[in-house]
């Protein structure tokens, strides 16, 4: 007779089966990608627009800034967008132009938000002072190498590629629930894209970096379009697929400074991710469940212990355990290069159980927190403001 205990332990060997699979999958995917790194870059360097959209001050920021500065690009500008003259983060670039004098830099100032999208309605404002055809957008919570804009922007040499997008590796900034979510960020992040490259190509972009061609970007609807959206980079991303033109990756891995430091903070910042994207896509965030292991693994080990067989549930429950740390060092350190993701290995199956229970709580409602205010999110990936909170 098929008892309870019975149906938790084949149930989560079901799951783990299917997240195997996805372990094979990525694998393959990984091997894939690394095949397809250029090993000589194009020499193709049109000058290039930066945008930094900046708002106070974060951790590491003006380090970050500064690596923006370093480039070995031969023309290039870098436009910063802040909401107000007197954020604090505009006087670091005040003192990094005084630093680097021969690096071109102008400041937008957009004021209050009017639409859902901060970060968008900077763009708004930053993009008609851009003087070249190749545009750059990144975060102010990253950091590259001198090698970046000439890495990024080598791919365009091609004119069928519309856009280019890079990975990165998390680099935490201080205690435990900021290493677990760099570790996210390096292996759960990349896997799912070298994946997703793999069944359908890209047809998205990732937020930290998005460098496209200005006419492309501008036949999308330019950066108005996106205001009312949470995900930008993914609409970006798919309108300029849309228009039959390559999204890549380059073969240049930023870091990703995570800011979130409290458990809190950490949690809120992960389940945002996870609901905006379950909100911009559906149907890959519903299946993507099956991409996790710790869980079946656990619901194995408590089946095997409710049927006097903890040996079984142990096994599997250390299998589970095992392709964690193999996708970690699989796409974390042969991919991305994270260190941490080779010496902590040990530490992403507690990472991914984690993702299990945001990716639950996804499906709690349709709010989310950003920078202090509430959204509410509709399907299709748009969000409009509720409240300051």
């Amino acid at each position: 007779m098929l008892t309870l205990a019975h149906i938790l332990f084949y149930a989560g060997i079901l799951g783990l089966l299917c997240s195997t699979g996805f372990l094979v999958l990525t694998l393959y995917s990984v091997v894939r990608f690394r095949s397809q790194l250029s090993r000589e870059v194009p020499d193709f360097t049109p000058p290039v627009s930066l945008f930094k959209p900046v708002h106070g001050l974060e951790p590491r920021l003006e380090e970050n800034l500064e690596s923006f500065f370093r480039q070995d690009y031969p023309h290039f500008e870098l436009i910063f967008g802040a909401r107000h003259a007197s954020d604090k983060a505009l006087a670091i670039v005040a003192q990094l132009q005084k630093k680097y004098p021969h690096v071109p830099v102008t400041i937008a100032l957009s004021g209050e938000p009017d639409r859902p999208n901060a970060k968008v309605c900077s763009l708004e404002k930053m993009a008609p002072l851009a003087t070249a055809d190749y545009w750059i957008i990144s975060d102010s919570d990253v950091h590259v190498e001198p090698s970046y804009i000439r890495e990024v922007i080598a791919p365009f040499a091609d004119p069928t590629v519309g856009m280019v997008t890079c990975l990165y590796r998390g680099v935490p900034t201080a205690g435990l629930w900021s290493r677990l979510e760099a570790l996210g960020m390096s292996v759960e992040m990349t896997a799912g894209v070298v994946v997703a490259s793999t069944l359908e190509g890209m047809k998205f972009a990732l937020g930290p970096t998005m460098a496209g061609r200005r006419d492309a970007i501008e036949k999308t609807g330019g950066m108005s379009v996106l205001a009312d959206y949470c995900a930008d980079d993914y609409i970006l991303g798919n309108s300029i697929a849309g228009l039959g033109l390559k999204v890549l990756i380059s073969q240049h891995v930023i870091d990703h400074i995570v800011l979130n430091r409290r458990f809190r903070d950490s949690v809120l910042h992960q389940v945002r991710w996870m609901k905006s994207t379950r909100f911009s896509r559906p149907k890959g965030h519903l299946g993507s469940v099956l991409t996790f292991a710790m869980p079946f693994g656990l619901l194995s080990l408590l089946g095997g212990l409710l049927m006097h067989n903890a040996s079984a549930g142990l096994a599997v429950f250390a299998a589970a355990f095992l392709n964690r740390v193999i996708l970690s060092l699989a796409t974390g350190w042969a991919v991305v290069r994270d260190p941490r993701s080779l010496t902590w290995c040990w530490l992403y199956p507690l990472r991914d159980l984690m993702g299990f229970f945001f990716w639950l709580a996804s499906y709690s409602g349709t709010t989310i927190v950003w920078r202090n205010e509430l959204y509410r999110l509709s399907y299709g990936g748009k969000m409009e403001r509720v409240r300051t909170i």
